[in-house]
């Protein structure tokens, strides 16, 4: 059969990129053709067209030459169209629907033809927090759905409300546009309970797809799998979707949920598994040589969504190698700071004080639920966009503390409607409103600012209105926004870290501190689509919790950078695909269990840039590295071996070929940061003097690398005393500015980014300006492959910000500051093998709350069904 389908497409090929869909049955049929052959051939040429689109969006990195079977919709389709309809009905632009359309397209393409004999698919699906993953999914499997797939299994988290949320959602863009399509395993009141004959679901006598949302429980997926090990004659011809919603958590590494996952997999001859997630760090480490769910296939980077809130839109992050420090926006100035001493008001230190805790309405607390009811008020003048309103606080994952905040916030709902008319209340309410809307403008996310005198009319209602939901795996009162508009302060834990929606959440309190990156990443609910009111967001956290989501932005954006890179290599595949993962100094990727078959976090500084950005501001430490600075450069001017290339006219000098013992000298005086939040941290492996030390003595000792350095001093062109800095007779430079980021913390400046990367390649020779990150690299690899290059930044004590950065302020330091920035060659050869070992981050200076684990088990591995 597969000669001659091949023979004839050959014959008719040509005609076929002529004729649309209809065109072709019709001209085939005339040639005698039967509706099976004729379906093969059409079949064929959609895998040609669509290694025509191989490159298109999103972004994967597949294993193997993968036939790609599938291009896109067809004329008899019907559950794509019904879910296009009714996206359109709910307002989605044409942009927004094509870019769905594409990427779940190339998702279904990834997957193995319904009709192959035996198959077992594994891939993954990154996306971003809040950002239509559920959408994205959905998507894919009605395509499945129209092209033959018949089983849906949809592993939707461990919470119920989450699962009943996703076949709600399922049920209504899925099941009810195409009723005679559809049998269901499972509704919205009961997870699965095993029906009583499979053959009804799966006998050749039933053509409808069978739909299965179930909860990642060990009893629901034990009567699940042993269920379809009884229907095992009717699934040989069952091709099988499973998606994996929160791929992340319970799927990896835990000792019921994972096997049994397995287990269905193992029933179904071909079976198709796609884990989603929008942190995928447990993922991308499973064994890939384990029977395992690595997703050996394929990994897809599901496109940004326009208008999406992530972490690097609401925290900024720092800039990557390669990149221009000034493209990389430092957020938008809707985080506010809770300090240190408001914690132990509003959580228990431990776990001895959970019991009887009361918190305080603290003045940051009251801030945040004062602006919250002003921001419905305004939102009801506005009258546009989602129309319920959500204020989430979240500072512990133990219940009883989430009920103990109900009298106070109900305490203060009910001072502030009695008092609404007080001149005090509404002076406080106007200098709240008038400062915020100030800090962020209206205007720039294309709304129209809201006077707070309108907002008067709209605020005793909005008071009315208010309620305090707690909202957690003890309580009953849940958050419900299916029987009209809510107004709701919900105080919540983990029910609400996970895919679960927010609707219309405009102001989130946030103080939970947790250990991994995934666990931080996923409590972000302020993430997603703010239509209506982009303006009006606000996040009260930490410092320490703000840069911790800042690290985030980068990390996530230096994973998708990663596989975009390996995308080029064609010798790369999912079995060969290693994506880094920058590590922490107090947080761990993901939970241990987690990482037991990865490879330890390490330092290595091949290829790297080192820059720091984190300084004290008092001057007996800042005194310290401007002395060492002066000293490094006594001893290199001293040395007459070195070669000095002066370019003050440009703002720098640069010697070449300083002994590496000097560099060494200087980084033993020189003091890193030990870390920018607010409470102290072990060395960021970046600003680690003794790894880094540790490492140049290695490649010296090794193949004798790094013997030699270029040392430059990087500024302005001098202009006089009052705008230079001396480092020794004959080396003076014009100082330059770095304003800090608005972060509130005393004694702490946060810059960010210290080095361009024009500074990077200053001691290289040829138009650096115009490289690229790869030129830079290539011509370093040539020119300088052996010698690293350290840089010396005068950094004005004062540093006023521009205008235009308004999440900057003054430096303020008490004394000049010195940024140093490292570059490191690329290791090559013998000299490859004597990079510094890993290092994995110290945990036990910080304060945890890891109950999470604990309740996560429970819910899995609870007979509560």
């Amino acid at each position: 059969m597969s000669d001659e389908i091949d023979d004839m497409y050959d014959t008719f090929s040509e005609m076929l990129d002529k004729w649309p869909p209809a065109e072709t049955v019709k001209r085939l049929e005339q040639f005698g053709i039967d509706a099976e052959k004729i379906e093969l051939i059409r079949e064929r040429h959609e895998q040609k067209l669509a290694r025509i689109r191989e490159l298109e969006e999103p972004q994967t990195v597949v294993r193997g030459n993968r036939d790609t079977w599938y291009t896109g919709p067809r004329p008899g389709d019907r559950c794509w169209p019904a879910l296009e309809r009714s996206l359109q009905d709910r307002g989605w632009s044409d942009a927004s629907i094509k870019s769905l359309d594409e990427s779940s397209s190339r998702v279904v393409s990834l997957l193995d033809h319904p009709r192959e004999p035996a198959f077992s698919t594994r891939g993954l699906a990154l996306g971003y927090v809040q950002s239509g993953k559920t959408t994205n999914f959905t998507a894919v499997m009605a395509k499945a759905a129209d092209r033959g797939y018949k089983l849906f299994i949809v592993l939707s988290g461990i919470h119920n409300g989450l699962r009943r949320q996703t076949q709600a959602r399922l049920v209504s863009e899925l099941v009810e546009p195409n009723p005679d399509r559809w049998s269901q395993l499972t509704n919205l009141d009961h997870d699965f309970v095993p029906p009583a004959n499979a053959a009804s679901f799966f006998g050749n006598s039933n053509k409808t797809r069978v739909l299965c949302v179930v909860k990642k429980n060990a009893t629901v997926l034990r009567k699940l799998a042993k269920w379809l090990e009884g229907a095992e004659s009717y699934l040989e011809g069952c091709p099988a979707l499973i998606i994996d919603d929160e791929a992340d958590q319970a799927t990896v590494a835990t000792k019921s949920i994972n096997p049994l996952i397995r287990r269905i997999m193992a029933g179904l001859p071909r079976s198709a598994y796609i884990g989603y997630t929008a942190s995928p760090f447990a993922n991308l480490l499973i064994d890939p040589s384990a029977d395992d769910l690595y997703p050996q296939d394929f990994i897809v980077n599901l496109p940004k969504p326009v208008g999406h809130f992530g972490t690097e839109v609401l925290f900024g992050r720092y800039a990557l190698d390669g990149e221009d420090p000034s493209d990389i926006d430092d957020g938008h100035d809707m985080i506010r700071t809770v300090p240190w001493t408001d914690i132990e008001h509003v959580r228990p230190s431990t776990r001895a004080e959970v019991d009887g805790f009361t918190p305080e309405i603290t003045e940051t607390l009251r801030r945040a639920v004062l602006y919250f009811w002003l921001v419905v008020a305004a939102r009801r003048v506005r009258g546009t966009g989602n129309p319920h309103n959500t204020m989430l606080i979240h500072t512990s994952v133990n219940t009883s503390v989430h009920n103990s905040f109900r009298a106070p916030l109900e305490e203060l709902r009910a001072e502030v409607r009695d008092a609404i008319d007080d001149p005090s209340l509404l002076e406080e309410l106007r200098v709240l409103w008038e400062k915020e809307t100030g800090r962020v403008l209206a205007e720039e996310f294309g709304e129209t600012a809201v006077p707070f005198d309108a907002l008067l009319t709209e605020l005793p209602g909005v008071l009315g209105s208010c309620r305090v939901i707690m909202d957690n795996s003890s309580s009953q009162d849940r958050l419900d926004y299916e029987n009209g508009p809510l107004v709701a302060i919900a105080v919540g834990g983990n029910t609400l870290s996970r895919g679960l929606t927010l609707e219309g959440l405009s102001v989130s309190y946030f103080v939970r501190a947790v250990s991994a990156y995934d666990t931080l990443l996923q409590m972000g609910r302020w993430f997603g689509f703010r239509n209506g009111y982009a303006d009006l967001p606000r996040i009260w956290m930490t410092d320490e919790l703000s840069e911790w989501f800042r690290h985030l932005a980068t990390v996530e954006t230096e994973m998708r950078r990663d596989i975009d890179v390996y995308l080029h290599n064609p010798n790369e595949n999912p079995l060969t695909f290693a994506v880094r993962l920058r590590t922490h100094p107090s947080l761990q990727v993901t939970a241990a269990a987690k990482m037991k078959s990865a490879v330890k976090a390490v330092s290595s500084y091949g290829g790297a840039r080192v820059q720091t950005h984190c300084f004290r501001t008092d001057a007996p430490w800042l005194g310290q590295n401007l002395a060492a600075a002066r000293e490094l450069i006594s001893q290199i001017t001293a040395n007459n071996a070195v070669a000095k290339e002066d370019r003050s006219s440009d703002g720098s000098i640069i010697f070449r070929d300083v002994p590496y013992d000097v560099v060494l000298n200087f980084l033993g005086e020189y003091q890193f940061h030990e870390g920018s939040g607010e409470k102290s941290a072990k060395l960021a492996r970046e600003n680690n003097a003794k790894l880094i030390t540790e490492y140049i003595q290695k490649r010296v000792r090794g193949a004798g690398a790094l013997r030699r350095w270029n040392v430059a001093v990087i500024g302005r062109p001098p202009k006089g005393p009052d705008s230079d800095l001396e480092f020794a007779p004959g080396v003076t430079v014009g100082r330059v500015t770095r304003a800090k980021l608005a972060t509130g913390s005393q004694g702490f400046a946060d810059i960010k980014t210290l080095m361009s990367r024009k500074d990077a390649g200053i001691d290289l020779e040829g138009e650096i300006s115009s490289m690229t990150e790869h030129q830079l690299r290539d011509a370093r690899r040539v020119q300088l492959p052996t010698t690293g290059l350290l840089t010396l930044y005068p950094i004005d004590r004062y540093s006023e910000p521009v205008p235009a950065k308004k999440q900057r302020q003054p430096l303020d330091a008490e004394e000049h500051v010195i940024g140093v920035g490292l570059v490191f060659p690329e290791p090559d050869g013998p000299d490859s093998a004597v990079e510094p070992e890993y290092v994995s981050a110290d945990l036990s200076g910080v304060q945890l709350e890891d109950f999470e684990e604990e309740e996560m088990l429970r819910l899995i591995e609870g007979e509560d069904a």
